[in-house]
């Protein structure tokens, strides 16, 4: 009865070490395999063999993993301080170096996207900051992929999320941009009072190149004032327009010449 129990327990424990040999990977998972603690093989997906006991494995996940990187408190090359938080998109193209080359690549990959997103931002003034995101986006995720690819993690995409600034600051970058506002606007001023008087010369040169057309232009003044409903009309009269008269009235007048 005794040997009978014993075989028992014996073929039960036979089963279960059977059943448990067997994993089932789907497809965008792998397994790390260990063989009496050195590396063997990357398997998987599908039905696969571990040798309890004497095999190990470790799962990793290959989808595109969404990390949040939490606010971090960065002080401009303007020494203007900011909180700045950022997404970062990544996956696992090696396994085995995944699991053997770091303790932790999820955790490391983390840390060191926060050090890298206040590093490369202090490098930068506020304005570029607000500015030019997709830039400063691309050179965080350039430096995160070359320091992750010995971990055997390929980094896609960074995306800066909010830059939070002080509301003082809020203030003085609301009056700088009203004072650059105000600057454009007498650099455009000052520039059509020039192309204006440049304008205004060069009709002044041709006018004096031709007196006729200086005449023509006095007849075409007259004729629009006269359409006013002013009653009194002062107008001024070049001398040469005038000589012609006053010599005739010399001629006519008694004892004048002849």
């Amino acid at each position: 009865m005794i040997w009978e129990f014993g075989w028992l327990s014996v073929i039960v424990i036979i089963v279960i070490l059977a059943f448990s040999a067997f994993r089932i990977l789907r497809e965008y998972q792998r397994g790390v395999v260990f063989m009496l603690g050195r590396f063997w093989k990357v398997k998987g997906p599908g039905l696969i063999v571990v040798i309890p006991g004497i095999q190990q494995m470790v799962r990793v996940d290959l989808r595109t993993v969404v990390m949040d990187v939490p606010s971090q408190d960065v002080i401009s090359r303007d020494n203007v301080s900011v909180k700045v938080n950022a997404v970062l998109y990544f996956r696992v193209l090696d396994p085995q170096k995944a699991i053997i080359q770091v303790e932790n690549f999820l955790e490391a990959t983390s840390q060191l996207a926060q050090t890298t997103l206040r590093a490369v931002l202090g490098k930068h003034e506020l304005d570029e900051m607000l500015a030019e995101r997709d830039k400063l986006n691309l050179d965080i995720q350039k430096i995160l992929d070359i320091q992750t690819d010995a971990w055997g993690i390929k980094v896609a995409t960074v995306e800066i999320k909010h830059v939070d600034i002080d509301q003082s600051m809020v203030r003085a970058i609301a009056q700088q941009a009203e004072a650059e506002r105000t600057r454009r606007a007498k650099v455009i001023h000052a520039e059509g009072e020039l192309q204006a008087s440049e304008k205004l010369l060069q009709a002044a040169q041709m006018l004096a190149r031709q007196p006729e057309a200086m005449q023509l232009r006095y007849l075409q003044t007259l004729g629009s004032i006269a359409g006013d409903k002013s009653t009194t009309i002062v107008f001024p009269v070049p001398i040469d327009i005038l000589t012609p008269l006053v010599d005739l009235l010399k001629k006519n007048k008694p004892g004048g010449a002849s």
